[in-house]
Formats: structure tokens, C-alpha cells, sequence
């Protein structure tokens, strides 16, 4: 498979799930998916992000590799939603390496807190939050507190998810 070419030829769920099986439980080949989400067009980015998602839900440690950089991308205002979305959807199934829990958190408690966040970016955040939560109980009055603040005017997947 050209996994260029197929990233371009299709967007759907039918060829995130083809990408998905073709790579498999090949690090080779996720290597490869991953690459040209980082460094190709942003097109080939956005579209490159499903499959990557599932891809890590299947296979959390290869998420390791890529976690500064990862993080990176979320940090960027100018990166679509999708992207974003894909990336917090991955992270929610990763052990998140101690180095970059105080920079993830910094991150996703940005997010929930934003009036200009997709509502799935969010609900997402949470989850890792929530997970985070266990290591780092101590954030979790903070979690509390604007949960609590953002409810009235959240949607309800970001209440169901609080």
C-alpha cells in the first residue's frame, strides 16, 4: 500500500479502518503513518490522525516515540481541531510518562477551560485528566472547581464526561 496516496484518495471511516488493518501490529509501518503525519501536508496531517489514534488504542507504547512532539502539536493554535482531536483521543489509552505529565495536564486543563475548543477536545481532556487524577490526586479539587464553573454553559457531552 501507498499510504500517501491512500490518505489522499479518501477520507471516511471505511479507509481509517482499511489504514488501521493494514498496519496492523507492524511498528514499521504505524512508523510510517506517523511520519507523514508529522511532516506532511496538512491535509495528509489531519487525515493521517485517525488512523493513528486507533492505531495507538491498539497499541498504546508506540505512542512513547512520538509524546514531545505530539505535545508540540497540541501547544500550536493554528492546528485544526481534528488534529487535536485525534491526538487527546490517543493519549486518553497511554501511561503517560511522568516527564510530560505536568506539560499534558498544562495542556488539557487549557482546553476545558476554552470557549474556543471543539466540545470533543474537551470531553477527551477530561478523560486524561481524569486519569492523571490518579497519579496526581492533587489536582483533582482544580478539576472539581471548573468542571463545576463550566457546566451551565458546557454541552452535555462535556457534562456526562465531568
Amino acid at each position: 500500500m501507498n499510504l500517501k496516496e491512500t490518505l489522499i484518495a479518501e477520507h471516511s471511516k471505511k479507509q481509517c479502518d482499511r489504514i488501521v488493518h493494514w498496519i496492523g501490529n507492524d511498528k514499521d509501518r504505524f512508523d510510517e503513518l506517523i511520519e507523514l503525519f508529522f511532516v506532511g501536508e496538512y491535509r495528509i496531517s489531519q487525515r493521517a490522525s485517525w488512523p493513528m489514534s486507533y492505531c495507538v488504542k491498539n497499541h498504546p507504547e508506540w505512542a512513547l516515540t512520538y509524546f514531545k512532539h505530539l505535545l508540540d502539536i497540541l501547544e500550536k493554535k493554528e492546528v485544526h481541531d481534528a488534529v487535536k482531536r485525534n491526538i487527546v483521543r490517543l493519549l486518553q489509552n497511554v501511561k503517560i510518562p511522568a516527564k510530560y505529565s505536568g506539560r499534558l495536564m498544562s495542556i488539557c486543563f487549557d482546553f476545558i477551560q476554552s470557549n474556543d475548543i471543539a466540545v470533543a477536545i474537551k470531553a477527551f481532556s477530561l478523560t486524561i485528566l481524569g486519569n492523571l487524577s490518579r497519579q496526581y490526586p492533587e489536582i483533582i479539587p482544580e478539576l472539581k472547581l471548573i468542571i463545576e464553573e463550566r457546566r451551565e454553559i458546557e454541552t452535555a457531552a462535556f457534562r456526562s464526561r465531568g
